[in-house]
């Protein structure tokens, strides 16, 4: 969806399979915040988190920084979930936990449901009913973006 929606084509084929787009704490009533501390991401400490992440939350606008983006979306979004969120590291461990750990793993969920991110077009009701069976029942969030690049 990236890839289709941004101005800034991808350069790859997309990959063949879902990837975390982010993660960033929500307000039930108006707008999510951003920004709320300008604490930057001490990538020293990525380390071997980094294979992970660059599988499951890639920069896809551009491979040759997957830290440079993750600390965009830390700053963006990541410093807004204190207390749950403690720090950077947390933030990246959240993620990995999230997609492997907790069976959150979207691309899973959807090849179980024969979804695949082939191009195809599919009812919402489909994704969502697929997703609460592999959630317990937990109903998604979606969020539509206009697509200008496709018809």
């Amino acid at each position: 969806a990236v890839c289709n929606s941004n101005p800034t084509p991808c350069n790859d084929p997309p990959d063949k399979l879902f990837t975390v787009h982010g993660l960033w704490p929500s307000n039930r009533n108006g707008p999510d915040p951003e920004k709320c501390k300008t604490t930057a991401l001490n990538s020293q400490k990525i380390g071997n988190m980094t294979a992970q992440l660059e599988i499951i939350w890639p920069n896809v606008l551009n491979r040759s920084d997957h830290v440079g983006f993750w600390e965009r979306e830390w700053i963006k979004h990541g410093t807004c979930g204190y207390p749950t969120i403690k720090d950077d590291m947390h933030y990246l461990k959240t993620v990995i936990r999230m997609y492997i750990t907790q069976k959150q793993n979207v691309s899973a969920i959807l090849s179980k449901a024969t979804i695949q991110p082939n191009g195809t077009n599919r009812p919402l009701v489909d994704i969502e009913n697929a997703l609460r069976r592999g959630t317990n029942n937990t109903k998604p969030k979606f969020k539509c973006q206009k697509n200008s690049r496709t018809t």
